[in-house]
């Protein structure tokens, strides 16, 4: 199994509306498992945590995205201006034993 943290630093004031955009934007992501916020550590982050059986069925994910259903072009379009929201991010990928 592979476990995939996208983790977003975001600008003052934004974690708590990206967690909240990314939830209701993602719903009936299959792939998603929990989206986060920090409560210790580095300020102002939001972490989305997805789940694959493995790397192959990670790397599927990214090819629907390349020709989006419906559903998926609604929520793409809820998630237009998320840019706006944080100042870096980044991937982390595990596998889990």
């Amino acid at each position: 199994m592979i476990i995939v943290h996208g983790i977003f630093v975001c600008k003052p004031g934004n974690a708590s509306k990206l967690a909240k955009l990314f939830k209701e934007s993602m719903v009936g992501n299959k792939d998603l498992v929990n989206i986060m916020t920090d409560m210790t550590g580095d300020y102002n982050r939001v972490i989305m945590v997805s789940q694959f059986e493995n790397l192959t069925a990670y790397e599927e994910s990214w090819k629907a995205y390349m020709n989006p259903t419906p559903e998926m072009k609604a929520a793409m379009a809820k998630m237009e201006n998320y840019h706006e929201m944080y100042q870096t991010g980044r991937r982390e990928i595990y596998k889990v034993w």
